[in-house]
Order: C-alpha cells, then structure tokens, then sequence
C-alpha cells in the first residue's frame, strides 16, 4: 500500500506536528491550512508561528490553503480539525478525496446530535469503507512531539495492513507508533480523557493535590472503560496507549488544553472566560461532556465524573461543590 504523499487537513498544532511526523519519516506532506496567512508562514518562513512557534517545518512538507493542492495525488487524507466542524469540513471536501484514499483521524470527540465516533462521521459523509478509516490516538501532546521529545502512538484500523502501511509512514526516531484494530476503543478513550483532563484541571484550580488528581484518572479511567466496553471495545485496550496512555499525559500535563481550560474553572472563571483566554485553541472536552453523558444515558453506563463535568461547563455548577458531589454517592465495592 502506497503511501508516500499524504495530505493533512488542519494546521493546528497537532495537525501541524503530525505532519512533521510524517515528512521526518520520509513521506511526502501536504497541509491544508483553513487561513492562508497560516499556510503561508508554513510555506514561505518553515513555520507555523501561530500554533507552533519555534518550531522549522522538514523541507518535504509543503502548505497551503486550497484543498485540490494539498489532495493532488494523495494516498492517504490525514483530519486533524475539531471533531465538532469535522462533518461540516467533510461535506465542503468529499468530491475531491479519492474514494480509494486511506482516511484517517486525529479528532478526539464524540459529535453533538449524532453521538457519533469520528470514524463513524467519516465513513457517513465521504459513504466510505469503515475499513478504510484509521485512528491515531496516544499521549500526543503536539508541543513535545514537534519538539522530538520521545512517545509512541496508537493506529487503531480495522485493516492491520492499512494501519502498518500508514505505521511505517510515520516512524520516525521520536515516534513510535503500535498497531490495533479496536477503533471503538482509540476514540472512546481519547474522547473520554479530554472529559477527565477538564475535572483534574478543576481540581488543580481548586488547590487540591496529588491524591485528587490520581483519584479523578483512576475513576475517570475506569468510567471510560465501561463506556467503551458497552460500545464493543476491547477492555484491554484502556489499559495501553490510547487508553491509560492518552489518560495520564492530558490529566498531568500543563500543555493539555483541557487540563488549562479545567484549572481556569477551578480558580473561579466563567466558561465563557475561559474559553476567551485559549484565544481560538479548542479544549475539545467543553463540548464532548455533553454528548459523552448523552452516550452514557443510552447505553446505561454510569459515568459520574462526567455528569459533574457537564453540570460545571453547562449547568453553572460550582467546581468546588465537585469533591462533595463525588464523594457523597452511595459507596460500594471497587469494579471496572
């Protein structure tokens, strides 16, 4: 399977770092950038100086803002927009994506309305080939990657040719990606984590510590598990990269959108504050909450950390009612 050109649609900063990935590994990259200053800079100064400062693009990457260039001859479509305008920007582009196209997504979310898996958008607006759709997802904060910094990665396909043909792609000597074919569990857990990065980010607002956080991600994990093994997944599967891996990096780290967006709660702003300091970065967890819990109702799963969340981003909830809320439910034994 062929895939030495790929295109990259949106140059955000993981969009934009997946992309260096890529052209590091030797494949040919093309980025699509929404705004044209954006592609621009890329192009012209080796640069993403909006998303990624500091950082020089590989010479085998190319950018620009017209989405027939950046397909023109592509073997492989890579999404990196927000998962909430995923279906909106695939609709604007399915008569240009070759039908034989590899198609993957670097989205993590579950869609408003829908209660779709991005893998699940895709395959409805472009009528594709569920085994055609691959997923990356890990501990992939786009700062340290763009940096070099050591991590692996997670492609989840149905088609275990497809994903190490896209695997060889993108291995490069600080990225390591593993292959599974559990879909459903990739985009569960990295929809999930956004959710769990928000409250850990409360708590670190709220002045609480290390226990709290390790609490929220144990239980958070062990939520997104039910979740997911009520959708078909792999149980095992949040036990690795996508799961526990994606989990700790988001939750800890404070390069993690919702982790900053969470903590801005915390201290005591209004979302509507906090979203106006991320000035255009998408904490993708804000929303997500909401379909999550509405997936979580359907199916019957108890996900109590994600009701609290919901209720703080969209129910004006009180972040430091949180704890009591939590820890006042009913106890019982420890289960996943």
């Amino acid at each position: 399977m062929d895939l030495s050109r790929i295109a990259v649609f949106g140059a955000g900063s993981w969009g934009t770092a997946f992309a260096k990935v890529l052209a590091d590994a030797g494949t040919e990259v093309a980025l699509w950038a929404r705004r044209t200053e954006v592609a621009d800079s890329i192009q012209d100064g080796r640069e993403n100086t909006q998303y990624l400062p500091g950082i020089r693009m590989p010479d085998n990457l190319s950018a620009t803002s017209d989405p027939r260039v950046a397909l023109a001859g592509a073997s492989a479509v890579v999404f990196a927009v927000p998962s909430q305008s995923l279906r909106h920007n695939l609709t604007a582009w399915q008569r240009l994506i070759d039908p034989s196209a590899t198609l993957v997504s670097l989205a993590k979310g579950v869609e408003l309305g829908t209660l779709n898996r991005m893998s699940e958008v895709i395959v409805e607006v472009l009528d594709a080939d569920p085994a055609s759709v691959a997923v990356v997802s890990g501990p992939n904060l786009a700062r340290e990657i763009a940096e070099e910094q050591p991590t692996a990665a997670v492609i989840a396909c149905q088609d275990h040719d497809r994903a190490v043909a896209l695997q060889d792609a993108c291995t490069t000597g600080y990225f390591r990606p593993y292959t599974i074919t559990d879909v459903v569990g990739a985009e569960v857990g990295g929809a999930c984590k956004n959710v769990m990065a928000l409250s850990c980010g409360m708590a670190t607002g709220l002045g609480f510590g290390a226990n709290t956080l390790a609490t929220l991600m144990t239980r958070g994990l062990a939520e997104t598990s039910r979740l997911g093994e009520a959708l078909g997944a792999d149980p095992m599967t949040f036990a690795g990269l996508a799961g526990l891996g994606d989990l700790v990096a988001t939750c800890s780290s404070p390069l993690s959108r919702n982790r900053q967006f969470g903590e801005r709660l915390g201290r005591g702003e209004t979302p509507a504050q906090a979203q106006a300091a991320a000035r255009g970065q998408i904490a993708e967890g804000v929303k997500s909450c909401s379909s999550i819990r509405q997936l979580a109702r359907r199916h019957g799963v108890e996900m109590p950390i994600t009701e609290v969340v919901h209720r703080v981003c969209h129910d004006g909830f009180d972040p430091r009612e949180m704890a009591a809320d939590l820890l006042g439910r009913k106890t019982k034994p420890e289960r996943y």
